[in-house]
């Protein structure tokens, strides 16, 4: 697998990257934020993922620090899942992320305006 590669990497970005690589760990992070999540509440609401993917990732994030697991001894067994301090931390980066992709897709609607009249305005001339 490509993350033990980059594992020893000295490169800060490949270490956040190889932490933050999937498509799911910003998303897992970004569900739990400030708070206690059970592990079937994050299968709820992340219903497009399986399972075995879910516990793959918690797993991953785990062992890089980015959360914690909780596991209390009881019938049934739960499982709760928090962010530690350096998960906490990512929250402003992913926000600042959101902010940047809002910027860009409407931008990207006015210049599909702007194409829009563009075409418009060609097919005006032509006839």
């Amino acid at each position: 697998m490509n993350r033990e590669k980059f594992a020893y990497s000295s490169c800060p970005l490949v270490k956040a990257m190889t932490a933050l690589g999937s498509k799911w760990k910003p998303i897992i992070v970004c569900v739990i934020r400030d708070k206690k999540v059970r592990f079937g509440q994050l299968a709820a609401i992340m219903d497009v993922i399986s399972r075995k993917v879910l516990t793959d990732q918690l797993r991953e994030l785990e062992a890089d620090g980015i959360l914690i697991r909780e596991e209390f001894k009881e019938l049934p067994p739960r499982v709760e899942y928090s962010l530690t301090q350096k998960g906490l931390d990512l929250l402003p980066i992913f926000s600042m992320l959101e902010d940047w992709e809002t910027k860009y897709d409407q931008q990207s609607e006015v210049d599909d305006l702007s194409m829009h009249s563009l075409q418009e305005s060609l097919v005006v001339e032509k006839n």
